[in-house]
């Protein structure tokens, strides 16, 4: 069905609901607006102007709108309303169906009732009606009950004429006269001419002919591939253009599946450079998004991760990278960390190998949320760390019923350099505490206070560099990836998974060598005794007698053995049923009606076990001998022992 001049349904944007805007209530105690001094004439002319620019533009748009659809108009057909075609019919009133709609049945997608010139037949499992309406002017005003004669005629008699129902009103039986409850005898419908529709699994993951299908929209072209099919495991791919003639493309999305990398979609705005990866569950470092610009590469370019922090150590949730500066956000730590940010400066261009070449920092601001477990002049709210001056600004978090918070800055000591030691003075600390009661500092908790500070800022700083770490490993793999891309193959998809395949066919080979060495051993009686003497290459009349012997005595040694089996349990539930009745001859006098019962309920069956033991034995013994004289014949007439032994 040709589509060129429709637009895509991927791409048709869902109508945006308008929320009705509610009435602002007015408070007498609001601060009030200054005063608007300017000119309300002049203000008026402004807004003319720019209605007459808006105007002249959607003049200017609507334009080359008409122009192109004049364009894209199809040339004069001489078949036009001619042609007939099938859709699906829907009716309303039922299934909360609000209102008749089509789907075209090549498609799948709802068909509107204006692109139809008219209806000459409906039909369904039960009946066949055929349109008595003018549909001269489309099919808008057409009414679709079916029950109505005047409109549709039916053409086998049923009993059940179908209405249409409105929505919201009540299923209800008619009275009937009894001229109306005569109904003709209905016909069955006739059987149907089509064959049963069988589909190989193979056609059917196909999904098309030769696993691959394009379908051109208007100002758009949608590919759909096969599941394996492409080598990169692209199943779809939508192409927007800017023109008609699908020359220039602006955007481009991408579907994939079985992917070892988990990659999913793949968006690509070919205008800006900008492309977005989604990945699924389950990847490495629980890589959820990957955004960043085509057209920038090295680990200074413009990026936004978006990580699983469920499935993190570290709660890392989204990682925003610039060439000035790193921001992560982070959710659910234990020290309430929530967002770290590090601004870079310039790097320094070294001459020799680039191991080493470190972004140089020159901040690190640490956001920190509330812990209810201490006091807000106590807990943090902001650590910046300022590398190049050397000092360090804490900010707490706010007090109840307080505007402003408590801040704290500390200058970086000097170490000493002979014996390494550092040395505090109160000049040291800028303090600022809300609260008018607070003390001084000590010189010893000035001291501790800078050198947790310090050995913070180192941790912070190694959490960065594995951090820009973690962004190049992960933009190597990405790298790799998409070199050479590998598919996952279900354990279950026996034709695709190699591994699978061998290993099921290694397992039917080895079954049928031994089914064949099964039905060799079964056929050859003499292999086993010729496994035993090593099996010679030539027969001779002492290998032959010693063969007949060790058959027979095998055969008499079998035999004896089955009879003494069978001897042996005859012999046990003799003695297990004189015991039991040898037992009831003691206790019978003091035996419960339910003990009697099972008792000769125990008598029958034994009786029964050993009346089969005996006929067993019996037909054992007198079979034997037969068995005995049949195998000595058998060997006799056997083409490798006839000649010795006869």
């Amino acid at each position: 069905m040709d589509q060129s001049r429709s637009q895509c349904p991927i791409l048709k944007k869902k109508d945006t609901v308008q929320k009705a805007e509610g009435k602002v209530n007015e408070n007498k105690y609001d601060v009030k607006p200054p005063r608007d001094l300017r000119s309300k004439y002049l203000m008026k002319m402004e807004e003319r102007k720019v209605k007459e620019r808006q105007d002249e533009e959607q003049r200017i748009k609507d334009a080359e709108l008409a122009r192109l659809a004049e364009l894209e108009k199809p040339a004069p057909d001489e078949l036009y309303g001619m042609r007939v075609h099938c859709w699906v019919l829907v009716l309303a009133g039922k299934r909360e169906v609000p209102e008749n709609f089509f789907i075209e049945p090549t498609t799948g997608n709802c068909a509107e009732a204006y692109e139809f010139l008219g209806i000459e037949t409906l039909w369904n499992n039960s009946n066949y009606w055929v349109n008595m309406q003018d549909c001269s002017h489309g099919i808008g005003d057409m009414s679709y009950d079916l029950g109505d004669i005047a409109r549709w005629e039916y053409m086998f008699p049923h009993s059940d004429k179908p209405l249409l129902m409105l929505p919201g009103e009540e299923e209800f039986d008619l009275p009937l006269d009894e001229e109306e409850e005569e109904v003709e005898e209905e016909s069955d419908m006739p059987g149907s001419w089509v064959t049963e529709i069988v589909i190989p699994l193979e056609d059917l993951q196909r999904r098309c002919p030769e696993g691959k299908k394009t379908i051109l929209y208007r100002k758009a072209k949608y590919e759909i591939f096969a599941e394996y099919k492409m080598q990169d495991g692209m199943v779809a791919r939508l192409t927007e253009y800017s023109d008609s003639a699908l020359t220039q493309p602006i955007s481009s999305v991408e579907w994939f599946k079985h992917r070892e990398d988990k990659l999913e979609t793949r968006v690509t705005d070919i205008v800006t450079n900008k492309v977005t990866e989604d990945f699924g569950a389950g990847r490495q470092r629980s890589l959820r998004q990957h955004v960043y610009y085509s057209n920038q590469t090295g680990s200074e370019a413009t990026r936004t991760m978006k990580f699983d922090y469920c499935a993190r150590t570290d709660g890392l949730k989204t990682r925003e990278e610039t060439p000035s500066k790193l921001t992560e956000y982070y959710c659910d730590r234990d020290d309430f960390l929530t967002k770290r940010l590090v601004n870079y400066t310039k790097r320094v261009k070294k001459f020799g190998p680039a191991e080493g070449n470190e972004k140089p920092i020159n901040q690190v601001t640490e956001y920190y949320g509330r812990d209810n477990t201490i006091a807000a002049d106590d807990d943090i709210a902001e650590l910046t760390f300022l590398l190049n001056e050397e000092k360090i600004f804490i900010k707490h978090h706010l007090q109840d019923q307080r505007i402003i918070a408590s801040t704290h800055e500390y200058i970086k000591p000097q170490q000493s350099e002979d014996k390494g030691l550092i040395q505090i003075t109160p000049d040291m600390v800028t303090s600022f505490q809300v609260e008018r009661k607070a003390k001084a500092p000590k010189l010893i908790h000035i001291y501790s206070t800078i050198t947790n500070l310090m050995e913070r800022e180192e941790k912070c700083i190694e959490n960065v560099r594995i951090s820009e770490n973690e962004v190049r490993d992960i933009l190597e793999q990405r790298t790799q990836e998409e070199l050479t891309t590998e598919l996952d193959v279900s354990i279950y998809d026996t034709a695709r998974n190699d591994t699978a395949k061998k290993r099921r066919e290694e397992i039917e080979r080895k079954k049928r060598d031994e089914e064949a060495r099964r039905e060799e051993m079964e056929l050859d009686y003499l292999a086993p005794f010729l496994a035993r003497i090593g099996d010679p290459g030539q027969m001779t009349s002492e290998i032959a007698h010693q063969l007949r012997d060790d058959c027979l005595d095998d055969l008499k040694q079998r035999l004896i053995d089955m009879a003494n089996l069978i001897q042996g349990r005859f012999e046990k539930e003799t003695q297990q049923l004189q015991w039991k009745q040898n037992w009831y001859q003691q206790n019978q006098t003091t035996m419960t009606k339910e003990e009697e019962e099972e008792y000769v309920s125990y008598c029958s069956e034994a009786m029964f076990r050993i009346h089969i033991l005996e006929e067993r034995l019996i037909r054992h013994k007198e079979l034997a001998p037969q068995k005995y004289v049949a195998l000595e014949s058998r060997l006799r007439s056997d083409n490798r022992l006839a000649e010795f032994l006869n």
